[in-house]
């Protein structure tokens, strides 16, 4: 088996458990965020800025891997 036909099958799939695990991130972040905006009302800013930090960072992983995605594509 060629690595070429072996990368044609694992790119979509490693995209798409980057896709998953970032959704899944995303949301458990942003409803913990929520839940604690709830208890606490009036920290709303603080917690917004650190669910925003956060976030950036899952998306950041995300870019990555599918930056590395391509990279691995062109080696079709």
């Amino acid at each position: 088996m060629d690595y070429k036909v072996v990368l044609a099958f694992t790119i979509p799939l490693g995209l798409g458990l980057i896709a998953v695990g970032s959704a899944i991130a995303l949301g458990k972040a942003v409803a913990s965020a929520m839940e604690a905006t709830g208890r606490q009302p009036e920290a709303a800013n603080k917690i917004l800025i650190n669910m925003a930090t956060g976030c950036a960072f899952i998306e950041a992983l995300t870019i990555y891997g599918l930056v590395f995605a391509f990279v691995l594509a062109g080696k079709i």
